[in-house]
């Protein structure tokens, strides 16, 4: 799985060449071999990404949200192009600025006195591997931008895969601006597991909202069926089991349609009518025939019998 890598490399000891009128900026460093965190770059990974830099957008400082946030026009500077890979050096090309930007002629002076001053920090999504204690771009599969910026020590390290699985965000980014269309952009491979994920959620939600209807009409039929042999339906499930017994229960609910009314069926019809328990109706047994009561010796006499 891809990740995302913000790398900064300068122009120190790199011979620039400006065209002021035109607006170019020729021979940049892109990305070195090696990184200021100690990040290694394969020289195959590193040719094969040049086509993914050509045209490359130029903002002016970083995204202040994280690197997949949307920037604001007035960042933009350029596009990077004639992108070429130098054998044991990285990845060069001309910087087309735009020479009525703001920034515009301190950049030119910059490339032309103080070549350090003249650095990039490139948003990118990257597979990497471990070769012990260093980070290793085996590929360059997305450029997002390639920023400009003057300070390297607050580029250092924002995203950085250790072992297998886990990744060290240094950064904090903003999460809250991550929405579904800059996945789609940025991450697509993140994005189609989000929706798979999404889909298993949806579809068990509705297999257990069927299987809960499901007992509900089994549990009436029971109910049903009970009532129609004059025996009173138990309120929950221990008293089923104990009416039909625990065995039954369970075979039951594993059984299909056809075979739950059958099964059913069969056991109903193996209990006794109205074997369930029901209150019985105290009443008063009295003789066949009663003798006169007319005073209380007579009452005496006729409860003594």
């Amino acid at each position: 799985m891809a990740e995302i890598v913000q790398e900064f490399v300068d122009s120190r000891g790199v011979a620039l060449r400006v065209d002021r009128d035109a607006g170019v900026l020729r021979g940049v460093k892109l990305i070195g071999l090696e990184s200021r965190n100690g990040r290694r770059y394969r020289p195959d990974a590193l040719a094969q990404a040049a086509a993914l830099y050509e045209a490359a957008k130029v903002n002016v400082n970083h995204p202040k949200g994280g690197p997949l946030t949307p920037r604001d026009y007035q960042d933009r500077l350029g596009v990077i192009r004639n992108v070429e890979f130098r054998t044991a050096e990285g990845l060069f090309g001309d910087l087309h600025f735009n020479p009525k930007h703001a920034l515009a002629e301190q950049l030119a002076w910059d490339a032309e006195h103080n070549p350090r001053n003249v650095g990039f920090s490139h948003n990118v999504l990257a597979r990497l591997s471990r070769e012990g204690d260093a980070s290793v771009v085996e590929e360059i599969t997305r450029v997002q931008s390639v920023d400009l910026v003057a300070d390297p020590a607050t580029t250092e390290g924002l995203f950085e895969q250790q072992g297998d699985d886990d990744v060290v965000d240094e950064s904090a980014p903003a999460w809250d601006a991550l929405t579904l269309a800059t996945l789609a952009v940025h991450r697509p491979d993140l994005l189609d597991e989000i929706r798979s994920q999404q889909a298993a959620l949806v579809s068990e939600q509705m297999a257990a909202a069927g299987r809960e209807a499901r007992t509900a009409e089994r549990r009436l039929a029971i109910a049903e069926a009970l009532a129609a042999r004059g025996i009173a339906p138990p309120a929950d499930e221990a008293g089923r089991q104990r009416l039909l017994g625990a065995a039954f229960c369970e075979a039951l609910t594993a059984a299909n349609d056809r075979q739950f009314a059958k099964l059913l069926a069969e056991r109903v019809q193996s209990l006794p009518r109205g074997s369930a328990p029901c209150s019985v109706e105290q009443r008063m047994t009295l003789p066949a025939r009663m003798p006169a009561i007319g005073n209380a010796a007579d009452f005496a006499r006729a409860i003594r019998r």
